[in-house]
């Protein structure tokens, strides 16, 4: 394992929760994949960048931007061995070959200055310990005038999946789930925050942009519901209870998930997220530090 600040993500995406979301890649990019074209038009990809997808899981980011640069290359960065693992094989089924993948922590990985058109990111930069080192650090490894890109999610309550969670309150501890600014999920929710951050990361021209899309969770709501269940949060959250409150809660989440089922049988969850762009600034060489 390289060098690591954020030892608590890195112990988290190399345990159970990197191992989940490795064995479901393809269920959480159904949940997640209306927000990738979004994503990579913000990033302005040329055919011959040099793109950086940051925190990149499973890949398919990386793979899709690689695809937008045949004469570029994407290089996907991430804390989790088990997600970089699915990322390699699918890269490599499907024939993506200007793609590589590397087992690091964004804080403090040692980025060649100005190697990178443009860095991306699909929910994978809210987990940071310092969020300020994390960005400037990305800021560093992008040539003056690259584009930093990513999506983090938005109001909690606008979130279909928190908002089925919520549900849950007479039977499981979720105590201030969802809480914008928190360590998690929800830490870059507030758009006011997420300008500071990477202001003081370095970035210059920071745009917040509220984006929607639907995402699939599940084929039928007992399923979504199990699914739900076993993510990191839905597990953290049944282990703190007992029997007959987890098996109200399973029955609780595929009441309030059912109405959401389509004609087809599959759930649908609207998620809103904050479409994130900013610039590394084009100051002459030497003072940009």
């Amino acid at each position: 394992m390289p060098h690591v600040v954020n030892t608590e993500q890195a112990q988290a995406w190399n345990g159970p929760e990197g191992s989940h979301w490795a064995r479901n890649q393809d269920r959480w990019n159904a949940v997640n994949e209306g927000f990738n074209e979004p994503l990579l038009n913000a990033a302005g990809i040329a055919v011959d960048h040099r793109i950086l997808d940051l925190g990149c899981g499973s890949g398919q980011t990386t793979r899709m931007a690689a695809l937008r640069a045949p004469r570029g290359h994407a290089l996907g960065l991430d804390l989790s061995g088990p997600m970089l693992a699915e990322a390699r094989t699918r890269a490599e089924r499907e024939g993506v070959t200007n793609t590589s993948f590397v087992q690091g922590d964004t804080q403090v990985h040692p980025f060649e200055e100005g190697s990178f058109d443009a860095a991306v990111s699909r929910y994978g930069v809210m987990f940071f310990s310092d969020p300020v080192a994390a960005f400037g650090n990305v800021r560093r490894a992008l040539r003056p005038g690259g584009r930093l890109a990513f999506v983090t999610p938005a109001d909690a309550a606008r979130n279909g999946w928190v908002t089925a969670m919520a549900s849950l309150r007479d039977f499981l501890p979720l105590g201030d789930f969802g809480a914008p600014g928190l360590p998690g999920m929800f830490s870059l929710a507030a758009p006011g925050h997420i300008r500071a951050v990477l202001a003081a990361a370095g970035f210059t021209g920071i745009g917040t942009a509220r984006t929607e899309a639907y995402g699939t969770w599940g084929h039928g709501a007992e399923d979504a519901a199990a699914f739900l269940l076993d993510t990191g949060p839905g597990r953290h959250l049944m282990e703190q209870a007992d029997p007959a409150a987890r098996t109200r809660a399973r029955r609780t989440l595929a009441d309030h998930l059912r109405p959401h089922e389509t004609a087809d049988g599959t759930v649908r969850l609207l998620s809103t997220s904050w479409l994130v762009t900013a610039d590394r600034p084009t100051a002459p060489a030497g003072q940009d530090t």
